[in-house]
């Protein structure tokens, strides 16, 4: 009977430190998904910003912008015309 007791402790206690686990994982998971939604939103804000940036040196100097763009334009063909 005694046997039977120590084993029927040793398993409740089996059983809470799993569900402990079970729990700090839960939590940790729970961290990584906000760290990244964080990342995402500043990413977010970083790519809206560069585009405002881009808009507006495009409504101010649009003939530089056009020249870039014409020179990015041949570059890209040039390189990829070599392959």
């Amino acid at each position: 009977m005694e046997d039977l007791s120590a084993q029927i402790a040793t398993l409740k206690s089996d059983l809470a430190n799993l569900t402990q686990t079970m729990a700090d994982l839960g939590a940790a998971k729970t961290t990584e998904a906000k760290t990244a939604e964080n990342l995402q939103n500043a990413g977010r804000d970083k790519i809206l910003e560069a585009q405002l940036q881009a808009e507006d040196f495009v409504q101010k100097q649009p003939a530089t912008s056009l020249g870039i763009a014409a020179g990015l334009g041949f570059l890209v063909g040039m390189i990829t015309a070599r392959r």
